[in-house]
């Protein structure tokens, strides 16, 4: 029987962002999109929830020594 990745207690909290997230997140800022860190399109967690070439995932860990941290990727091809 094949484990729910996302279920496995290392995998972080993975969300594909819509437009208008991207848009409140990055609205103060000098963003551009092809310069966001990237992320595989063949990575396990990026299958498992979908998402394609171009979308912006919203990435949040948890840490004992930074409490949340949430980072972005851009999935690339």
């Amino acid at each position: 029987m094949k484990e729910d990745i996302l279920k496995h207690e290392l995998v972080p909290r993975h969300v594909i962002l819509s437009e208008s997230e991207i848009e409140k997140v990055f609205k103060d800022l000098d963003f551009e999109k092809d310069r966001l860190p990237k992320i595989k399109s063949d990575d396990p967690v990026v299958k498992a929830i979908e998402a394609k070439k171009g979308d912006i995932l919203e990435i949040t860990r948890n840490s004992p020594t930074a409490g949340t941290f949430v980072t972005y990727r851009l999935v690339e091809g």
